[in-house]
């Protein structure tokens, strides 16, 4: 019970932190709603041309641009706006080492605290630019309020994949003199991979059912399919339950071997 108490005492410190940045939140909603505007009029136009591309009609397909302007930020789909930031600096600056011989685990500190960010971000910067969209386009949203509870699980879900691969990006920083250069190549396929450009069931062929059984299919597409009514919710959180274990086992282990490596540069 005290690491509970622990952990929720830190992601309740990462929702305060990020709370504090008023003027970066409201800059966030505004660009949302920008972006969600000019890509819902391509998508228009998209769906104009091609009705029920995707299996979407338009209503849908606008739907799944306003899902992805509200948890861009959430699901940090360009990666630097999270805590792999830090991470990687005090690996660069060897504060790291203070880090490791604290009380606490690594993984689960900057989790709970990436947790902490992602609902703020929820609430403060995703919220709105889904209202604005609904009210200036028609959108297909759910009224069955369990459709709704059903979609914040698969929030949890996606945000908990999204560490669990940025955290894996954090720690190449141990091995790597300069980490821009993958940090870079991250936030371009996070973006691509996860339905943030197009809905993944656009992409054909084997093309489409391979980008679909990767894990940056759990930061948006699922989600969004999950509100739509287009995924049953238990299979939903079956597969970003699985990749969170993956990739966090993962994480795991990499950061066994990063703390090795700190023990003997340290003597």
């Amino acid at each position: 019970m005290g690491a509970v108490r622990l952990y929720a005492t830190v992601a309740a410190g990462g929702f305060r932190r990020y709370a504090t940045y008023r003027g970066a939140t409201l800059a966030g909603v505004f660009t949302n709603t920008v972006f969600g505007l000019i890509i819902a009029c391509t998508y228009i136009a998209l769906w104009d041309e091609r009705p029920q591309l995707g299996g979407y009609d338009q209503a849908q397909a606008l739907t799944f641009v306003w899902v992805g302007q509200a948890m861009f930020a959430v699901m940090v789909l360009q990666i630097g706006g999270g805590f792999e930031t830090d991470l990687m600096e005090r690996i660069r600056s060897g504060d790291i080492a203070v880090d490791l011989y604290r009380p606490v685990d690594l993984q689960c500190w900057w989790l709970a605290q990436d947790l902490g960010r992602a609902a703020f971000q929820f609430l403060g910067r995703g919220v709105v630019p889904m209202a604005v969209g609904s009210l200036i386009f028609e959108l297909a949203l759910p009224a069955d309020p369990l459709r709704w509870v059903a979609f914040l699980l698969t929030l949890l879900g996606g945000a908990s994949v999204s560490f669990a691969i940025r955290y894996l990006v954090a720690l190449s920083a141990f091995w790597l003199l300069d980490g821009s250069g993958i940090v870079q190549m991250s936030g371009l396929v996070s973006t691509f991979l996860s339905g943030m450009l197009l809905p993944l069931n656009v992409f054909p062929g084997a093309f489409g059912e391979f980008a679909r059984v990767l894990p940056w299919s759990a930061l948006l597409q699922v989600p969004a399919d999950v509100l739509l009514g287009e995924r049953g919710v238990g299979g939903a959180l079956l597969f970003q339950g699985v990749w969170a274990v993956v990739l966090l086992g993962a994480g795991r282990l990499l950061q066994s071997a990063a703390t090795r490596r700190v023990v003997v540069q340290g003597g």
